[in-house]
């Protein structure tokens, strides 16, 4: 099971990869190798699957990488790959995408597509669209290695009660082999480990279920790839985060000799392709299996911002980046995690102090960028702010977000000179309740936090700092940046909660409104302030319109701004009112 990483759209660099861990797979001695969902692809494609030149991109590179496998000596070996395909049975019809693309996986042997198949539960919530992309398979794929039937399904045919699992059972299948590419979500891999049991279970034998690991705009996939055997006790479980082969010796029965045929559960057929009925011949298993030690779940949480930011730059070809450093805990947060993934030569650090910035917040951002070894350069907007008010004599809230966008325009003029990317230093709480400045401190190509709390802001900057020091390294993160009250800086002595309720509580309704789409009332029975809850809900309806201006970031929640949550910015309707 190659637990890798692709790019949307790269086929050549994809079928490289598959080519690169195949051979590495053989060379251990692996009878079947298996590469993740639409790893060929990349995944999620979006709207190219809709384009028919990308489609017939996709299907001729399959036949290609047969091709390439076996002149390379690897025909022998059966090499399960996820791609893109088209269904050539259906019918036009209102309502099914246009071409009737198919989110497929194929079994490459012997230098051709032996066994091709589609996925057959389509997810339609969260992030997933694919109903609008895609039309299901209706098929029980079962390939025969070396007299072994194995089943083949792919993600969400797992996720889903009925389908490819108990058509696995009555297939009478070995091994049931599940290619995946599910995005990383907080505590998604307690989820996950349980069902990967229960699935076994149901089909009545091993399950092998295959992960992704890398990021594609705001998805970041964990690997964590997981085998099981039928009772639902685990045989080997890859580590989270890291690319890598888990290959592993498992002992299963033989194929029976009259193998079910025909229509099975869900109107599967069952599509069975015998490519070696020989078995292996009996040896001392060397790969008997290993439990990669878990991520605390800050280190988790953590460890998926830096995979995330690390990919979208990598992947669209931006090697540094420029954030604003204020001496506050956000932007010590990004610059810590920009650090960890690019590199402290590739973080350019700016403080852009005003007459309102404390001598406390230039000397923690200059801190900061010592323990971290960034690039760190001081330019004062008092100069600039004088200018604008000597023209337009503001006050109040627009002599503050004057601030702001100030340091957006110098943030986006340095990244225009010098090649950065900026980085926008937002959280979810500011983001929700529209704390922050349009075109000010909003500017940016990517939100490493923006799915992050502020509550969970400070405890994974304490966790940073906690890991460094267990590591005998400098801690990144000032400890007056965690300690000291949050501040935008913008008027004399301001703090955040003049504006907004203490965090600890804001968050927890921010939680119960925003993620599990709780109503007033409910959050209300909850416990709290009822006259709070109503103020709450008013700023995040009201904010709808900033955070679709906000750019992307990295999701780490079960409902992130952005491809999860998805509301009108025109709305009348309020919780509040009715």
């Amino acid at each position: 099971m190659n637990q890798i990483d692709s790019t949307v759209g790269d086929l050549a660099a994809n079928a490289e990869a598959v080519v690169h861990w195949t051979r590495h797979s053989a060379e251990q001695g692996a009878h079947l190798v298996a590469f993740p969902e639409m790893v060929l692809t990349g995944y999620p494609v979006e709207d190219l699957a809709l384009r028919s030149s990308f489609v017939e991109a996709s299907r001729s590179a399959l036949r290609a990488l047969a091709a390439r496998l076996a002149a390379e000596g690897f025909g022998d070996v059966p090499v399960v790959v996820g791609y893109l395909d088209r269904s050539e049975k259906a019918k036009p019809r209102y309502g099914q995408p246009a071409g009737s693309p198919q989110n497929a996986a194929a079994v490459l042997h012997g230098g051709e597509v032996v066994l091709s198949f589609a996925k057959h539960h389509l997810p339609n919530y969260g992030v997933f669209d694919e109903f609008r992309y895609f039309v299901p398979g209706d098929t029980m794929p079962v390939v025969r290695v070396r007299g072994v039937d194995v089943a083949l399904a792919i993600c969400e045919d797992l996720w889903q009660d009925g389908g490819r699992v108990p058509a696995a059972r009555s297939a009478n299948a070995g091994l049931l082999l599940s290619v995946n590419a599910s995005p990383y979500e907080q505590n998604k891999d307690d989820v996950r480990l349980e069902l990967v049991r229960k699935r076994a279970q149901e089909a009545g034998c091993t399950l092998a279920y295959l992960a992704m690991i890398g990021g594609q705009d705001e998805l970041v996939f964990d690997g964590d790839s997981i085998v099981v055997d039928k009772d639902g006790e685990v045989v080997a479980r890859a580590p989270q985060f890291s690319e890598g082969s888990v290959i592993l010796d498992l002992d299963l029965p033989a194929a029976a000799a009259d193998a079910p045929t025909g229509v099975v559960d869900d109107g599967l057929v069952i599509d069975r392709v015998v490519l070696s009925e020989e078995p292996v011949p009996a040896y001392e298993p060397e790969l008997t299996g290993g439990y990669a030690e878990r991520l605390d779940d800050d280190e988790e949480v953590y460890s998926a911002l830096v995979v995330g930011l690390r990919a979208y730059a990598a992947k669209n070809g931006f090697r540094s980046v420029l954030i604003g450093l204020s001496g506050g805990i956000d932007s010590a947060l990004v610059a810590a995690i920009a650090c960890d993934a690019l590199g402290a030569g590739n973080v350019y650090g700016v403080s852009m102090p005003s007459k309102y910035s404390s001598d406390h917040s230039r000397g923690d951002a200059a801190e900061l960028a010592r323990r971290t070894g960034l690039n760190y350069r001081t330019v004062p907007i008092e100069p600039m702010f004088d200018a604008y008010m000597g023209s337009l004599g503001l006050t109040g809230l627009a002599e503050e977000n004057l601030q702001s966008r100030l340091r957006g325009t110098m943030l986006m003029a340095i990244s225009n000179q010098e090649g950065h990317i900026v980085l926008a230093p937002g959280n979810k709480s500011e983001l929700a309740v529209g704390y922050s400045t349009l075109y000010g401190d909003s500017v940016g190509a990517y939100g490493p936090i923006k799915d992050v709390y502020k509550t969970t802001v400070f405890r994974l900057a304490r966790w940073r700092n906690r890991a460094a020091e267990e590591r005998g390294q400098t801690p990144p993160i000032p400890e007056n940046s965690i300690s000291k009250p949050p501040s935008a800086e913008l008027r004399p002595g301001q703090v955040d909660t003049d504006s907004l309720p203490d965090y600890d509580v804001l968050d927890r309704i921010l939680e119960l409104y925003v993620d599990r789409d709780q109503g007033k009332d409910a959050i209300v029975a909850a416990g709290f302030d009822e006259e709070l809850v109503a103020r709450t809900l008013r700023l995040v309806d009201a904010a709808e319109y900033k955070r679709r201006q906000y750019p992307p970031g990295t999701k780490t929640s079960a409902k992130g701004f952005g491809k999860d949550r998805r509301l009108p910015i025109t709305n009348r309707w309020r919780e509040t009112t009715g």
